[in-house]
């Protein structure tokens, strides 16, 4: 485990041990707490009931966080023909099946690719390098769609994609430390909301275990998870 420097530890003092905190004043001290130079990610980790061994207990999902991320995310999208001059027009940043290439030969300088359903034959063929990294399209995140300017638009506007990883926890990104405190925890919001509802049937037990915020630097905020309880 790397060691934490002097700021952190100072922040991370300030922490009321044991002590969840109303999810407005978790986010308002993460923004309290950050120290460094730079517009930090507010992230949230919650901590699931569920066995990600099992296919049937997989959370995966995807919410157009209401006051978006601070990031206006590069999109490629992969299409031809009428599809590719939409998605153009719609605002991608990279348009064409040639990209399929370009990322078998290492090219990465994108967060979201959308593809459209006829050319899923060629992109499956990126399943070991964009899959790993979470980036592969799936109809369930809406990013295998014939509607690629939605596609294009929700993403611009903020949304992000979700799947819970091996140890049973989701991470995401709700907003920089410049937010308001109410756009954090409003994003907060719309996220939990998306997380409670994409609960497998197949989950028994306690649901949501622990909800916690931080910043890119910053010491991890307990958010009182009794709130989520109704998952």
């Amino acid at each position: 485990m790397p060691k934490h420097g002097k700021k952190f530890r100072e922040a991370q003092s300030r922490v009321p041990e044991g002590t969840a905190l109303e999810p407005g004043a978790a986010v308002g001290m993460v923004k309290e707490l950050s120290f460094a130079k730079f517009d930090e990610t507010v992230e949230v980790s919650v901590r699931l009931g569920v066995d990600p061994r099992h296919a049937d207990q997989i959370v995966r999902g995807a919410v157009v966080l209401p006051h978006g991320t601070g990031k206006t995310a590069r999109v490629l999208v992969i299409a031809q023909g009428d599809k590719a001059r939409e998605a153009e027009e719609a605002g991608a940043d990279f348009v064409g099946t040639d990209y399929v290439q370009k990322i078998k030969d290492g090219w990465l300088d994108f967060d979201v690719v959308v593809a459209t359903p006829d050319v899923m034959g060629q992109v499956g063929q990126l399943g070991r390098i964009l899959g790993p990294r979470g980036l592969m399209p799936t109809p369930k995140a809406g990013t295998v769609t014939f509607d690629v300017a939605k596609a294009i638009r929700e993403i611009k506007a903020g949304k992000i994609e979700f799947r819970v990883d091996r140890t049973g926890n989701v991470h995401a990104p709700i907003g920089r430390v410049s937010f308001e405190p109410n756009k954090l925890e409003e994003n907060l919001s719309a996220f939990m909301d998306t997380v409670i509802r994409a609960k497998p049937s197949a989950a028994k037990g306690q649901y949501v275990r622990s909800v916690t915020v931080s910043s890119t630097m910053g010491p991890g905020v307990a958010v009182d998870s009794n709130l989520y309880r109704r998952g």
